[in-house]
């Protein structure tokens, strides 16, 4: 790992630049000291290992000679070492039993997400993980409200059903065996406000303690509840004649605040029996209510703060980044990827602080955008967003991270999933979207620390830089601009060796500048969307860093690099 410069060596370079290979003035390196763990990332850093850079296989490339802007990579200060768990992403019931589904469980596998959410957004609040189909708790009403008033049929899931279409719980957890990942769990909050119980709170408590005592350790990070604050959501709006605890017609923070102490209770207690560490959290919003929000928007974390306290272990937000189904372009799409998550960051932190109540890690449980009819979820550009967003969530250093999903529904390209649903008409399913391999090469190619970079001479590239503990550097580039962009690196605290290594990630000419394709070195893919098949075993360009260390960046592309160490 490189650290601050301390002394010199002579050595006289061919080029006299810091960007290795000849006999410059060498600078001496050390390792700079890792920063004391951020309140935002805590115990998400938990699982944190140091990472030895592996130089993939390669292509000797020429690179250009005529650079006007200079990337700086800055390897003097660590900013943080980088979270485990900002890689995640959603599975929902829907999306077939996924172990009968090779392919899918290998690009899951070669993608490492290591954290997979379920059972999933708006289904975990009507999700009984330990029922059969058609056998709800005796006190699950039959009908439940709408934010309107107007009842409507609840459409419950179960965690026992077999079904070819769905996945059960237990085949959950062998997918996860499977890929290597780990859970975090959302566990059905609503039903504290619908069940007809005589105690609904205590009722819906046990039932996710149970869960707890089922999951026997599996699972270290519990979610209470999912997007509860939402007009959308069960248990929104109850029908307070059925309610035999007399809570309100309306759900309030502060009345989700006093719930979470009683699950909080019962899922900790039930963690102690079985001898096991869990981390729970509460579900925060994560920007200020606005003059349309609704009631219980605008007093949502003032109450969740006011009644959880400190009880909690880590707040949970959502963020779709984009207005909501606007036709959004793609520069507005990629400039909130900055904006947008320094923005969530700061909220949090000015809204903790003004609570009075203890910092806690930062969860990002749900993310992606939502842009939409130019099929802009499913193009190039939510893969540059995407890597944009992985970065920024290191700069701000958010703790865990998981994209919204796996699979969803086509809807004409309307459509979150990393995954072709096999709906996608000519797509094979389980066909990666552009989004995946942004996200694959993008991880391949990073480090264990994140450090500072820095670019002159343009403000359309974004770049994000790391470290491996055995010394490399590595660097993503993207090129917000609709023209080439070439660049030079310099350094500052490290000493380039011999070769350095990239990836360039670019659209198709498909679907005026939302491809549903990602050319990769060159290389597409065999049919009307996706990347190359052979993503894995795809050969890194790579050229010596005698002449210094130029790249030409295409337009709308990024670029993965990695540098050796000399």
């Amino acid at each position: 790992m490189c650290g601050a410069i301390i002394s010199c060596k002579k050595e006289i370079d061919n080029n006299g630049d810091n960007n290795g290979g000849g006999n410059d003035t060498i600078p001496v390196i050390i390792t700079p000291t890792d920063p004391t763990v951020a309140n935002s990332i805590g115990f998400f850093m938990n699982d944190w290992q140091p990472k030895n850079f592996i130089a993939p296989s390669y292509k000797d490339t020429t690179i250009p000679s005529s650079a006007n802007i200079t990337v700086t990579v800055d390897a003097s200060t660590v900013v943080t070492k980088i979270s485990p768990c900002l890689f995640g992403n959603n599975v929902n019931p829907y999306m077939t039993q996924m172990v009968t589904e090779p392919t899918l469980l290998t690009h899951i596998t070669d993608l490492h997400p290591k954290i997979l959410r379920f059972p999933g957004g708006n289904l975990s609040s009507l999700y009984f993980w330990n029922a059969a189909p058609g056998n709800p708790p005796a006190d699950a009403p039959s009908k439940l409200l709408d934010a309107n008033g107007n009842q409507i049929d609840p459409g419950y899931w179960y965690g026992n059903n077999t079904d070819s279409w769905t996945i059960s719980l237990d085949n959950y957890y062998n997918m996860l065996q499977q890929t290597n990942s780990e859970g975090i769990i959302t566990v059905n909050y609503a039903y504290a406000r619908y069940s007809t119980a005589a105690d609904p709170v205590a009722a819906a408590a046990h039932l996710a303690a149970d869960w707890v005592r089922y999951d026997n350790g599996h699972t270290k990070y519990w979610e209470i509840g999912n997007e509860s604050n939402g007009t959308w959501q069960a248990g929104y709006r109850i029908d307070v004649s059925q309610n035999k605890d007399g809570q309100p017609v309306v759900i309030t923070g502060d009345l989700y605040g006093k719930h979470f102490k009683v699950f909080e209770d019962s899922m900790r207690a039930a963690a102690t029996e079985i001898g096991k560490t869990i981390y729970i959290g509460a579900q925060l919003l994560d920007a200020p209510p606005q003059s349309w929000s609704t009631p219980t928007d605008m007093s949502w974390n003032q109450g969740v703060f006011g009644e959880a306290g400190n009880s909690t272990d880590f707040y949970i937000v959502h963020d779709y980044f984009t207005p909501y189904l606007q036709n959004s372009s793609a520069y507005e799409i990629l400039a909130t990827a900055t904006d947008v998550t320094r923005s969530v960051m700061d909220y949090l932190n000015q809204s903790i602080t003004s609570s009075g109540v203890t910092p806690k890690p930062i969860a990002l449980t749900e993310w992606n955008i939502f842009a939409e009819g130019s099929m802009q979820m499913v193009s190039n550009v939510a893969g540059m967003h995407a890597v944009m967003v992985l970065g920024e969530l290191m700069k701000n250093k958010f703790g865990m991270a998981s994209r919204w999903d796996l699979a969803n529904g086509w809807d004409n390209g309307n459509d979150h999933g990393l995954f072709s649903n096999g709906d996608e008409p000519g797509v094979a399913k389980w066909n990666p979207r552009p989004a995946f391999y942004y996200m694959y090469f993008f991880q391949k190619l990073l480090g264990d620390r994140f450090i500072n970079s820095t670019v002159t001479g343009t403000y359309s590239i974004s770049t994000y830089a790391s470290t491996y503990s055995s010394g490399e550097i590595s660097l993503a580039l993207v090129n917000t601009a609709s023209s080439a962009q070439t660049i030079k690196l310099a350094f500052k605290n490290f000493n380039a060796g011999n070769r350095f290594y990239w990836y360039t990630l670019v659209g198709g000419t498909d679907n005026n500048g939302f491809s549903r394709k990602v050319i990769i070195n060159g290389q597409g893919p065999s049919g009307v969307a996706g990347g190359p098949d052979n993503y894995a075993n795809l050969k890194a360009y790579s050229s010596t860093t005698a002449k210094g260390i130029e790249l030409t960046l295409p337009p709308m592309s990024v670029v993965c690099m990695a540098v050796d160490k000399k």
